[in-house]
């Protein structure tokens, strides 16, 4: 209840009661709504900026709960591109040797995904960085998989296929040579029997005998016959399949035709002298994928250790080649 007041009336010598105009008490009420509604905004600036309310603390928890499940899924995706990782070199340098398949490129595996700004709907979040990343490592991880299932599916098909691909690989000798003695010059730089400079020699070559058999050194098909009086001379060319070609030249003559299936051991030729070449002897050489490789390390078919390592020190002679 409002106070009432007096004043002093020096005429009457009395208190009188202090009556307000309307005015006035129109201004004092004003007074008094302006006082209460700037207080009020006052505690509702306070409240809103430094107290939280039952439904903000809600969903400032759900928030915090949102990230702390992000950084854990972040966690195990890290644990599981680890394991990736190890799936892949295992799939590089173990399986796709042993079935001698081309390793997958890096470039392939760890492709981005090209075009449009596929993460443009997650911009301009409050965590935008923690669901971006989270997000494309979830996309690179999808695709590796789909790449390193692809690569499997592969190497299921050629295990399927290894009894084959292991019986046409080159891995005997073409001549036979049980004591080693006919390696007369390996794979590498050689002294040209004829022009008497350096050259690369890209196969090795067996002395023997004019009309020694010659022997096809895995399963494949006759790609090649042809008579000559240069180069090669009366040479052959097999094809085995999975990328693989052997050549046999300089023979006296070959018993073979273009087409012809051969298994390994077949003859399929005779040692000879013809075209380039100083004495009677077979060149050969091994082939992978259109690559001359050193034809030393295809003969574990027929050398045991020991001899293998004979046959390495017996090829790497600087000495000169016959043809």
């Amino acid at each position: 209840m409002a106070k009432i007041k007096y004043y002093y009336d020096k005429k009457t010598l009395s208190y009188k009661r202090i009556k307000l105009s309307g005015v006035n008490k129109i201004k004092r009420i004003l007074y008094f709504l302006s006082i209460s509604i700037i207080s009020g905004l006052i505690m509702l600036f306070i409240f809103f900026n430094f107290f939280d309310s039952p439904k903000e603390i809600m969903l400032k928890r759900e928030l915090s709960y949102t990230i702390e499940q992000y950084e854990l899924l972040n966690s195990q995706l890290n644990q599981v591109e680890l394991v990736l990782d190890d799936l892949q070199r295992r799939d590089d340098n173990i399986y796709r040797v042993i079935f001698e398949a081309e390793p997958i490129a890096s470039s392939i595996r760890k492709a981005g995904f090209g075009g449009v700004n596929r993460y443009k709907h997650l911009e301009g979040m409050k965590n935008t960085e923690l669901v971006l990343n989270t997000t494309k490592k979830i996309d690179q991880i999808s695709k590796q998989l789909y790449i390193q299932t692809k690569s499997f599916d592969e190497i299921a098909l050629l295990a399927k296929d290894k009894s084959n691909m292991l019986a046409a690989l080159p891995a005997i000798q073409p001549v036979s040579n049980k004591d080693l003695s006919r390696m007369a010059s390996g794979f590498g730089p050689r002294i040209h029997p004829i022009y008497k400079t350096k050259k690369f020699h890209y196969g090795m070559d067996f002395s023997a005998k004019t009309g020694t058999p010659i022997y096809a050194t895995g399963n494949g098909r006759i790609e090649k016959v042809r008579k000559s009086r240069r180069g090669f001379g009366n040479h052959v060319i097999i094809n085995h399949g999975y990328g693989y070609k052997t050549l046999y030249a300089h023979m006296k003559k070959y018993i073979v035709k273009k087409g012809q299936k051969v298994k390994r051991g077949e003859i399929i030729g005779y040692v000879g002298n013809t075209g380039t070449s100083v004495a009677p002897h077979l060149h050969y050489e091994v082939h992978k994928n259109g690559k001359k490789l050193d034809p030393v390390n295809f003969y574990y078919e027929d050398l045991n250790a020991e001899e293998y390592e004979k046959m390495i020190f017996l090829s790497s002679q600087p000495n000169q080649s016959f043809d």
